[in-house]
This record gives C-alpha cells, sequence and structure tokens, in this order.
C-alpha cells in the first residue's frame, strides 16, 4: 500500500489553517470567549471601573463562571463606562442581581462578583445588571482614619482651649497662693509629724499605765460577765417597776394634784387680799394691833396671879373675909 504523499503546499496550507484557528481561539479566550462553549452576554454600567480590566474574573460566592469580555463608554451617557461579562456558567441568575467590582486580593487586582438577587425572572443574556461598586483597602482605611482625625482635632482644640484656661487661672497671684498653700502644707504636716512623735513619746512612756487600764476594763468585763445573772435580774425589776408605773393612775393623780395646787393658790391669793380671819389677821393692822395688846395683858394677868394668888383663889375654914386684896398692876422694872 502506497503511502498517501501531501504536497508541501497542501501542508503549508494545513498547518497555516491550524495555526489561524488556535490563533482566534487563544485571542477570543483571553477575551473571555469561549468558542466551544455556549456562553451568556450581560452587561452593565459603572460610572467608575477602579482599575477593571479585560479578562478579569467573574465570579459567584468565590467560583469563577466568566470572564470580562470588553469594556467602552456609553454612547448614550458619556460619563457611564459599560462593561461586558461572558458568563460560560449555565448557572441562574436572577434579574435583580448585582455585578460589584471588587479586590480579589491584597495587591488590588480587581474582579467582579455577582450577588445573586431574588428576583424570581431569570436574566437573559443581553440584559443589564446592576452595578455596584466594592470600596478598597484605602477607602476602608481611610473611612477609619477620618472620624479619628476628626476626634484628634476635636481633643488638639479642646487641649488647647485647656491649656488656655489653665495659663489663665494660674497667673502671678494664683501661683503665689499655691507656693504659700504648698508651705502651709509643708509645716502642717511637720507639725503633725512632731504631734505623732509627741503621742508616741507619751504612748511609750505611760505604757505602764495603759496596760494597768485595760486590764481594769477587762477586769471591769469579767465582773459583767460573772454578774451578768444579777444585772439581768435588776434590769427584770427595773421593767416590772417601770410597768407598774405605768399602770399606775398617773394622770389622775397629776390632776388631782393640779387641782390641789389650784386650790392652795386661790386660798394664798384670798390671803393676800385680806379675805377671812387669816387675811384679816395678816392684813388688818389694827386687828393685829388688838391681839398684840390682848397677849400682852394676859401675860400680864398670868404673871399677877403668879405672884399674888391670894386675889384671885381665897381658902378659909371661918368663912370668906370681907377684906380682899384688890387687883394691882404689876410693877415693871422701869417703874422700880
Amino acid at each position: 500500500m502506497k503511502q498517501l504523499k501531501l504536497s508541501r503546499e497542501l501542508r503549508i496550507g494545513l498547518l497555516s489553517v491550524i495555526t489561524l484557528a488556535a490563533f482566534v481561539w487563544s485571542f477570543n479566550f483571553l477575551k473571555g470567549k469561549d468558542l466551544f462553549n455556549q456562553q451568556r452576554t450581560f452587561f452593565v454600567s459603572y460610572s467608575n471601573v477602579a482599575g477593571l480590566m479585560t479578562a478579569n474574573a467573574v465570579t459567584i460566592n468565590g467560583l469563577s463562571i466568566g470572564q470580562v469580555s470588553g469594556m467602552s463608554f456609553d454612547k448614550g451617557n458619556p460619563g457611564k463606562i459599560v462593561v461586558e461579562l461572558n458568563i460560560s456558567n449555565d448557572v441562574r441568575i436572577p434579574k435583580n442581581s448585582v455585578a460589584r467590582i471588587f479586590s480579589s486580593d491584597l495587591l488590588g487586582t480587581r474582579g467582579i462578583q455577582i450577588i445573586l438577587g431574588d428576583s424570581p425572572e431569570e436574566a437573559r443574556s443581553g440584559d443589564t445588571l446592576i452595578s455596584e461598586m466594592q470600596k478598597s483597602l484605602q477607602d476602608e482605611v481611610n473611612n477609619m482614619v477620618q472620624p479619628i482625625l476628626v476626634k484628634a482635632e476635636n481633643l488638639m482644640s479642646s487641649m488647647d482651649t485647656v491649656l488656655t484656661v489653665v495659663s489663665d487661672v494660674f497667673n502671678k497671684e494664683t501661683r503665689d497662693n499655691l507656693i504659700s498653700t504648698i508651705e502651709s502644707l509643708k509645716n502642717t504636716m511637720a507639725n503633725l509629724q512632731s504631734a505623732t512623735f509627741t503621742a508616741d513619746t507619751l504612748i511609750s512612756s505611760q505604757k505602764n499605765r495603759l496596760a494597768r487600764i485595760i486590764a481594769n476594763v477587762e477586769s471591769i468585763s469579767i465582773n459583767l460577765k460573772q454578774n451578768n445573772e444579777n444585772l439581768s435580774k435588776v434590769m427584770s425589776n427595773a421593767a416590772r417597776i417601770s410597768d407598774t408605773l405605768a399602770r399606775a393612775n398617773i394622770a389622775e393623780t397629776m390632776t388631782n394634784l393640779s387641782n390641789t395646787v389650784e386650790g392652795l393658790s386661790r386660798v394664798v391669793q384670798k390671803i393676800e387680799k385680806g379675805e377671812g380671819s387669816v387675811g384679816q389677821l395678816l392684813n388688818n393692822e389694827t386687828l393685829y394691833n388688838e391681839l398684840e395688846a390682848s397677849s400682852k395683858e394676859l401675860k400680864q394677868l398670868i404673871e399677877d396671879m403668879k405672884l399674888h394668888p391670894e386675889r384671885y383663889v381665897h381658902f378659909s375654914v371661918f368663912g370668906r373675909s370681907t377684906r380682899r386684896n384688890t387687883y394691882q398692876p404689876p410693877v415693871t422694872p422701869d417703874e422700880k
């Protein structure tokens, strides 16, 4: 059997076709198109792609499902950039899904993350998805640092205000007063130290006396403990006395005493006014003088009876004598 011999021109042609096919496939692969698989195309409109490049990966939950196949300015809105996404996976993508640009690594490589929505309607090839931009690490750091910077500025302003107030408060007069206060505190501490030393010396010198006092206190405590039963009896007796007093009709007694004092006060008032015999006796000078004179005469009569009893009593066996001594007033010492 003769081998089939290909002419040189045919071999060159076949090689050129294969090379061209490989080039086309490679070119489309690099653009995100797979010529051997059915693909879906979606569009997303961004105001800023933040460094997104063609052939960057399109992922869902971290799984690559396609690539960015192209980017161009929107002719109807020049401020927008339309990004074309080729999806080679047949995953169901709801119509309200979000295509978010994010950083896929720490070096800042961009990619598009599809966040699936909850719409029951599935997005068809050629539809436009909702766009979203994830903040970069620098943006996150800026957002975190910005409040700190604001707080730092406020703190610096507050510190400046505080320093100004402190500077105003601690003027020369205040500083002099503060120095004087510190000096007074120093003297006070010295006096306190001296007083402490004196107290220590006193306690040291009176150690034996304090020991005796403590011993006496302990003895008193022991005696109280030993006489606890007697003290209990005393307290019980006091309680009974208190109960007896509580049961006694003290109110009625005090009322009677008050009435008695009030009556006595009325009697004294009457006496002072000269009412009654006692009042007349104390307040009537004439009656007093008459009583004094009567008393004097009675005294003289008794004295005369002692000196001359025969004038008043007569005993005779032979009958009564016709002669009778008449009364003569007693002789006073002045008359003698």
